[in-house]
């Protein structure tokens, strides 16, 4: 009999903590327009730049911006970005740009945003003379938490190697699921999903959406595509 009463003790405490388990939506609906997705939160962290980064065969230099973050030993680093020969992954809040001939420095956007990749298209410089950027960031505060990161829905932007000409280029809302560029045809392609069922969860239940732009036209436009078709 005590047997019988702990294993329906333990089933209690097991059922209790599943329903504690509560999962974070990527998207809240409260007071939100599809119109209108940009954050307002203002930030109050220390902000600091990485030392220039230089792609070879380019006359750009990009300074890395984001917060101070504490370390696991209690102490701040100072160092906010990685980069490989053509990528910058972090936690940014900004991007800055100089001529290697100027002294002037201008910012990628005034908007709070959170860059997590900026890659150098180098294939596309060195076959199209096009020197272009890619970066995956969150751009709103989707989930309404008063902080745009990394739990907040991700989108896919390009800009010029310089930083002007900063675009947007997935639907807003949309979470970005992964992109690749085609050197042949000079295109980007994405794939997004949308919370089409709008619980807050991006899932199996959810419509994924193909795309892909053409790198080589001035206006960088998203068109769909449907490699599921019959």
């Amino acid at each position: 009999m005590s047997k019988f009463i702990q294993l329906f003790v333990l089933l209690l405490l097991v059922a209790s903590c599943k329903k504690e388990e509560v999962v974070t939506p990527k998207v809240r609906y409260e007071n939100t327009s599809k119109s209108e997705p940009k954050n307002e939160v203002v930030a109050t962290e220390l902000l600091i730049a990485d030392l220039p980064i230089h792609f070879a065969d380019t006359s750009t230099l990009l300074f890395p911006v984001g917060n101070v973050v504490p370390s696991q030993r209690g102490s701040q680093s100072f160092t906010i970005s990685n980069n490989s020969d053509f990528q910058i992954t972090g936690y940014l809040k900004n991007m800055h740009f100089q001529d290697i001939k100027s002294d002037s420095i201008i910012p990628l956007t005034d908007q709070s945003i959170l860059i997590e990749t900026a890659t150098y298209l180098k294939s596309i410089a060195d076959k199209h003379k096009k020197k272009l950027m890619v970066y995956t960031l969150a751009d709103a505060d989707t989930n309404k938490d008063q902080k745009v990161d990394e739990n907040d829905i991700q989108s896919l932007y390009i800009s010029q190697l310089t930083g002007k000409k900063f675009t947007k280029i997935s639907a807003d809302f949309n979470e970005l699921i992964d992109w690749k560029v085609i050197d042949a045809n000079a295109r980007l392609y994405y794939k997004t999903i949308e919370d089409t069922d709008k619980n807050g969860q991006l899932d199996q239940n959810d419509q994924v959406q193909y795309y892909y732009v053409d790198l080589l036209k001035e206006d960088w436009k998203s068109i769909a595509y449907f490699p599921l078709k019959k």
